[in-house]
């Protein structure tokens, strides 16, 4: 993988959409957070799980159907939701396939 530090990227491109499946591009890990990058096309998702600390979604493209603690959240391009450390959580690509910035601080 190419070293992508101190360039100017268009985020949109950093991962791309595959057919039936979800792709991810960690950009970022260090022992106190991450910065993933991740690509869900039509139909797919990431099924109920908990964290132990707080993340936050960015969607770039597209529209996520994000449930956490069994209330579903639309999250469109250009939005934002935090999901609460310790709660269940669940993403999926319902309507449209979405790109979205996962980043975890993993700090108290």
């Amino acid at each position: 993988m190419e070293d992508i530090k101190a360039k100017a990227l268009d985020i949109q491109f950093l991962v791309d959409y595959q057919q039936d499946t979800v792709v991810s591009r960690e950009v970022i890990k260090k022992e106190l957070g991450t910065v993933t990058f991740f690509a869900f096309d039509q139909g797919q998702g990431l099924s109920e799980h908990s964290a132990p600390f707080d993340a936050m979604v960015q969607v770039i493209d597209g529209e996520a159907e994000i449930t956490i603690s069994g209330v579903k959240h639309t999250v469109k391009k250009g939005e934002i939701i935090i999901m609460p450390a310790n709660e269940p959580h669940a993403l999926q690509a319902e309507n449209s396939p979405y790109k979205m910035i996962l980043t975890m601080i993993k700090s108290d």
